[in-house]
């Protein structure tokens, strides 16, 4: 078993939180590696962070074929995780071969949206002996569909039906499962329901882990951060500092307080 796998599988017993991040390119990965991260994730969020998109929807298998290899090439202790993206997971089959494209593209493991829907896509590609990632709650492929991100569990019924696509997944065979926008006490239960280490986004803190999208933590995409997010760094207003800094030296001017020049 890969090492990391086995990390991330034994983390829940052992009481050892495990912590998460995205990447989708070689340096941001290799970085993020180095840093001892327990899990890298290729998200399909690539679509909004790195692409301009408007969601993660129209995100491509070829888009995430080519942010899988590039992260690949960066990490060596992490375990690294690739979604499949909308659209190429509709059935069984389609599951299992696009989950092997991108294991040969590098990922050690592949994620998927849904629960109970989803068990059979899960089952056929865990018995191709493909470790994957389960993902509930909050599902950014349905964003349209659902008319926006919207807290899952809220009532009853609805912290009802996250435990029963938590079950589900996990009976199918996903190692661990990301619960995404839930409410705290949903997440909680979930958590204490399963084997299965669960991963938190916006879901409080009782999972067994968290994941954040490394954009967001650093400040990298300074147009909008998620309300559950506290940002570690503003990278994006250095990145804009420093451009503006080389573009008034280029032309011997000075830089304004809001990081343009004159002339700009």
């Amino acid at each position: 078993m890969n090492p990391a796998l086995e990390r991330i599988r034994t983390a829940k017993a052992q009481g050892r939180k495990i912590a998460a991040l995205t990447a989708y390119d070689y340096p941001t990965a290799k970085l993020v590696d180095e840093s001892g991260i327990d899990l890298i994730l290729v998200g399909d969020s690539l679509g909004m962070v790195v692409l301009g998109l408007p969601d993660t929807v129209e995100v491509t298998m070829d888009d995430m074929l080519h942010h899988t290899r590039a992260a690949a090439r960066g990490v060596e202790r992490a375990l690294l995780v690739a979604d499949l993206p909308a659209r190429s997971y509709e059935n069984p089959a389609d599951a299992v071969r696009n989950a092997r494209r991108l294991v040969e593209a590098g990922a050690h493991a592949v994620k998927l949206e849904g629960g109970v829907r989803a068990q059979a896509q899960i089952a056929a590609i865990t018995a191709a002996d493909i470790p994957l990632l389960a993902h509930i709650g909050m599902l950014p492929q349905s964003v349209r569909e659902e008319g926006g991100y919207k807290i899952k569990g809220r009532s009853e019924e609805g912290a009802r039906a996250l435990l029963a696509d938590a079950r589900a997944v996990e009976a199918a065979g996903a190692f661990g499962v990301v619960i995404e926008l839930a409410t705290p006490a949903a997440a909680r239960d979930i958590t204490a329901a399963l084997a299965i280490p669960t991963i938190g986004i916006g879901a409080g803190t009782a999972c067994d882990g968290q994941i954040l999208v490394l954009h967001d933590l650093v400040g990298l995409f300074p147009w909008f951060r998620p309300k559950f997010v506290t940002a570690q760094a503003e990278v994006g207003a250095e990145i804009r500092a420093a451009a503006a800094s080389y573009i008034a030296q280029v032309r011997g001017e000075t830089p304004r307080p809001d990081g343009r020049v004159d002339g700009t």
